[in-house]
């Protein structure tokens, strides 16, 4: 999440909003791409690139960008192991697989009010 000044009326309005357990855990997985990261990531520890290809037509720099905000959320963990060339895997942390029920709710959600 954007980080605000600490005097700022915005500020004081995000942090009352964010004291709401549904509006707390919408910051946490909301974003275009969050959602699909962690859906992707339920299944084990992926590599970048793989998790690129799964998520979808997402730019390098927005998925390096939601998977820094989710890892300083503590939903997903960084793993980098020292080999050449270099690999890093990403994998949901505990707090990151609370969150595979909601997204499997959301999930069910959708399918019966899609249609499909």
């Amino acid at each position: 999440m954007e980080e605000r000044k600490v005097t700022s009326t915005n500020y004081e309005n995000e942090q009352k909003l964010l004291q709401c357990p549904v509006t707390y855990t919408l910051s946490m997985i909301g974003g275009r791409w969050k959602a699909a990261i962690i859906w992707q990531l339920s299944d084990g520890p992926v590599r970048f690139g793989n998790l690129r290809d799964r998520v979808g037509k997402v730019s390098d720099r927005m998925l390096v960008k939601q998977l820094r905000e989710l890892q300083a959320d503590g939903l997903v963990r960084r793993e980098s192991y020292p080999e050449v060339p270099p690999r890093v895997e990403y994998a949901l942390t505990e707090k990151g697989r609370s969150l595979e029920p909601v997204l499997d709710a959301i999930l069910n959600w959708g399918l019966t009010n899609t249609g499909a």
